[in-house]
């Protein structure tokens, strides 16, 4: 196993979950218009593992022509939770994530490293029962790589040997910039050369069999 530390983005990994957040950015964006909406949802599909606060203020300033004041976020963001939470409460999780959970609590120390704002994904994995598997959890601010470079320089280790595993091209960005490893999840990731399944059913074999 040539893995000290894995780090595992939150939507897309272990929750079956962006299905549900696209919904709801098109829904915080409806009463815009449906090309608003429909550009609100694309960006955010584009550019998955990013904080949704600079998805708001993106909106704002490309699509609409202004910048985002703290008002306007505070009711995108309300808007959004109204849309997003309950679903995601009760989603499944993505296939194979619960049997490498298992498999690697108390092997690994393993993190969660999500765009979604901290204390709201730490209520989140607590009701779904998955925070005991984890170190840490972290969300945002800041980015994602900040919290893999954080992670690395706190547990000491050499970066070729902590694992982000991503849904996203911000995942895999992230953990190139860092010099990190890393292992996608979809279809996504199929011709740009890094190790990807369509869910987390394999992962725990790459790992053990000298990632």
């Amino acid at each position: 196993m040539n893995v000290d530390v894995a780090v595992f983005d939150c939507d897309g990994v272990i929750l079956e979950s962006m299905d549900i957040k696209s919904l709801a950015f098109r829904r915080v964006g409806e009463e815009y218009g449906p090309e608003a909406a429909g550009r609100l949802e694309d960006y955010h599909r584009l550019h998955g593992g990013v904080s949704r606060y600079r998805k708001f203020a993106w909106f704002f300033r490309e699509v609409l022509g202004r910048e985002i004041t703290a008002a306007d976020e505070e009711t995108m963001n309300a808007k959004f939770v109204r849309a997003a939470l309950e679903e995601v409460l009760v989603c499944p999780l993505v296939p194979g994530i619960r049997e490498v959970l298992d498999r690697l609590s108390g092997r690994l120390p393993l993190y969660v490293a999500s765009g979604t704002p901290e204390d709201e994904l730490r209520f989140i994995l607590e009701k779904r029962r998955l925070a005991g598997y984890f170190v840490r959890i972290c969300g945002s601010p800041p980015d994602k790589e900040e919290i893999l470079r954080t992670i690395v320089e706190e547990r000491g280790i050499n970066p070729e040997r902590c694992l982000m595993v991503g849904d996203a091209e911000t995942d895999r960005a992230a953990a190139a910039r860092v010099g990190t490893l890393f292992y996608g999840r979809g279809e996504y990731f199929r011709d740009l050369g890094c190790p990807w399944y369509q869910d987390m059913t394999h992962l725990t074999g790459w790992i053990e069999t000298g990632a």
